[in-house]
């Protein structure tokens, strides 16, 4: 883990401290911005990084920030972490480049093991092609009514909302989400929205 550097974005210290205790101890080199502002002043000389931003900040919040390192050609593997509510930015987030988000409260391996992933796309012969065929292998299993559920999931919307307008139940809604996780072997959301960007899914809802 020495050869590259987490980089942690919050604006509460008391939150900055705990992930940066917590990442230390697992043996990470991590640096703290108190801002995405400041985070940006150092992006051209961050060198082999990865990134953990907040999705709220006063200043600049993470899609903004991962909008702007993105204009500057300074992406990094970044991973967002959102308060529930926030799914629909979080997807924005990943539209804009975020490799993963996470929802609050969330276990300590759980941000561990996104920044282990995080880091393999430091490693430039890392392929996302086959990874794009085989999401649309599983793709093609899925029945129409999966699909559109799937598109309105990865668009961030509740199950409330996609029951009002397919005109089916919240239970049904239910059952062909998790039709939709299975069919896909998607472990999560954020491992869906994954799947749903890697083949440009995410942008055929009807």
């Amino acid at each position: 883990m020495d050869d590259y550097v987490v980089h942690i974005v919050d604006d509460e210290e008391p939150v900055r401290k705990s992930l940066a205790f917590l990442l230390t101890i697992t043996g990470f080199t991590v640096r703290l911005h108190d801002s995405a502002t400041s985070f940006l002043a150092a992006a051209p000389g961050l060198g082999k990084a990865c990134l953990v931003t907040d999705l709220r900040m006063p200043d600049l919040d993470g899609v903004e920030l991962l909008s702007r390192l993105r204009d500057a050609h300074a992406m990094v593997p970044s991973i967002v972490i959102t308060g529930h509510g926030d799914v629909s930015m979080a997807v924005a987030a990943m539209k804009a480049g975020a490799v993963d988000f996470i929802e609050k409260p969330f276990e300590d391996e759980v941000l561990i093991d996104a920044i282990k992933r995080a880091a393999v796309l430091l490693d430039k012969t890392h392929d996302g092609a086959a990874d794009a065929s085989v999401v649309q292998s599983r793709l093609e299993q899925l029945s129409d009514r999966e699909r559109q559920v799937f598109a309105a999931v990865v668009a961030g919307l509740p199950n409330k909302s996609i029951a009002y307008d397919l005109d089916i139940s919240p239970r049904t809604v239910e059952v062909h989400r998790a039709n939709v996780m299975a069919k896909m072997q998607a472990k999560s959301l954020p491992e869906l929205v994954r799947m749903a960007l890697a083949t440009d899914f995410g942008d055929q809802r009807h």
